[in-house]
């Protein structure tokens, strides 16, 4: 990275992540009067905005689409004078700034500087990598129920995974399939106990317990799937029309892997501050070592990363209180 000041656009602080923790982030940050903007990937989406209900977020009891959460996290943000920008981020580096040390976000052909950035990259689904999965992707092969689900209309698919997005998932596709097979490693589920209730009273839904995924086959169109029992390591066939892959994430901190801390999990080491091991770069949100990866808590680790970054541009710049 260059170390002279360009005509590169300045901001105090540029966000990299558009979902409910860099929205937070931004609000507090434009609301604080620094010059914020947020730049959302191009090829990655927010978990939330492909998420059917939101029904535990406080202050909504009747639940709400993520979609639509989303896009009023971003509305307000933008009304208090968050600026935003699409691109996905490739590098961040060092830059004199002025008189300060600062940073230079690469995103594409275009480059910001920046006093300090707030990381809010999220995470992505994570991939069974068994044969089959990657040729049919988007031929029944689907990380997304509320994008796909209609396609599945009276016909029978399958869900993989236990925890809390898998079961709710799996309810949401009984809208629409005449049966839900959900495949799991274990012989009970992970997800908290009113999804599970509702999950095991539906009589849509059916378990295949001690499962994984061997394989996924068929012509041009996902047909049946290759199932390994993991005690006696039997396989056998169930057919499908479509298998919904729900069994965690992989964070999106790939450019960042030489730039901060990260856990063995590829996730971004914080401290309570949400202050990564470089100096005037925070993050928050799905994309940091966490136990609890839920959008409330996103929102507090973004208003957090906020406050903290607010400091720091405000001890660089002499002016803290």
């Amino acid at each position: 990275m260059t170390e002279e000041t360009t005509a590169h656009p300045h901001y105090d602080i540029a966000i990299i992540g558009g979902g409910p923790a860099g929205f937070t982030a931004g609000m507090y940050a434009a609301r604080a009067a620094l010059k914020t903007i947020a730049i959302a990937g191009d090829s990655t989406v927010s978990q939330v905005t492909i998420t059917d209900l939101i029904e535990n977020y406080p202050g909504i009891p009747d639940g709400i689409n993520g979609f639509d959460l989303a896009e009023r996290f971003k509305a307000q943000a933008v009304q208090f004078g968050l600026q935003t920008t699409s691109g996905d981020v490739t590098a961040i580096g060092r830059k004199k700034i002025g008189a300060w040390d600062g940073w230079e976000v690469v995103a594409g052909s275009i480059r910001y500087d920046a006093l300090a950035v707030i990381i809010a990259t999220g995470a992505l689904w994570r991939r069974l990598g068994v044969p089959g999965e990657e040729r049919f992707i988007g031929k029944g092969v689907s990380f997304c129920a509320t994008c796909d689900g209609p396609f599945y209309r009276n016909r029978e698919v399958a869900v993989v995974g236990g925890g809390d997005t898998a079961i709710q998932e799996a309810l949401y596709l009984t809208r629409f399939a005449k049966k839900v097979t959900v495949i799991h490693r274990r012989d009970r589920l992970r997800a908290t106990a009113i999804l599970q209730k509702r999950a095991l009273e539906n009589e849509k839904i059916v378990f295949a317990w001690n499962s994984v995924v061997e394989a996924i086959e068929g012509e041009n169109l996902v047909q049946k799937i290759v199932l390994k029992d993991v005690k006696s390591g039997a396989t056998r066939e169930l057919s499908a029309d479509g298998i919904f892959i729900f069994i965690g994430l992989t964070p999106n901190t790939a450019p960042f892997r030489e730039l901060v801390a990260l856990d063995q999990g590829g996730y971004v080491t914080v401290d309570a501050h949400m202050q990564t091991s470089a100096a005037g770069i925070f993050a928050c949100g799905d994309c940091t070592a966490k136990r609890l990866r839920q959008v409330v808590t996103a929102c507090g680790d973004g208003a957090t990363a906020a406050f903290s970054a607010q400091l720091y541009c405000e001890d660089l710049k002499g002016e803290s209180y």
